[in-house]
């Protein structure tokens, strides 16, 4: 029953006060508790990125929100749901015309990474792998390790000069083919 009241749930926007999204995420999973709404809101999410920065000549990757200001929410659209939601405190509104909630595309969806595409690992440890997505987009590395339940690899790149171990999603990064690996190898010597 509930896999099909999930199915029928969209994807929305919330605009919140600037530094409040992680405020507005914990009140509305007290507010989903509270009201017994786990048939009408499914998912909130703020969407992060790894970045790299330089702080007294030291770098180091730190998460950063994508999207600062705005909450990313699952549920089921309803007047009482928007009532409730909108009333939260830190919540500006939807985002959509004259704040009425405008559903997020399925392609949207796909590009924020809002929800988990199970990808079938088609590598292996000590493989060489090209990361295509994401901040580190462009480094080449061997696969150190591969978990499978949270869809991560542990990929060894050059970074700065010295060998760095980096976690990445699966979806992120793609195997080379021998004569890729050929290259890219006579490219760094």
């Amino acid at each position: 029953m509930e896999n099909s009241l999930e199915s029928q749930a969209k994807w929305y926007v919330l605009h919140t006060y600037s530094g409040y999204e992680a405020m507005v995420k914990d009140s509305l999973e007290k507010l989903i508790e509270n009201n017994n709404l786990k048939d009408s809101i499914f998912d909130l999410k703020i969407p992060m990125e790894q970045t790299i920065e330089e702080k007294n000549g030291k770098k180091k990757v730190v998460e950063r929100k994508l999207l600062p200001c705005y909450v990313f929410i699952k549920m089921i659209y309803s007047n009482q749901v928007w009532y409730l939601v909108t009333n939260t405190r830190g919540v500006t509104g939807f985002v959509g015309p004259q704040g009425r909630p405008l559903p997020l595309k399925d392609e949207e969806v796909r590009k924020m990474q809002l929800e988990k595409i199970v990808v079938d690992a088609d590598f292996s440890v000590g493989d060489d792998v090209s990361i295509d997505a994401g901040p580190l987009a462009g480094f080449v590395g061997k696969i150190k390790e591969l978990n499978d339940s949270t869809q991560k690899a542990k990929v060894n790149v050059v970074m700065f000069g010295r060998n760095t171990d980096v976690e990445v999603e699966y979806v992120q990064i793609r195997r080379l083919n021998l004569t890729e690996s050929a290259k890219e190898k006579e490219s760094e010597e």
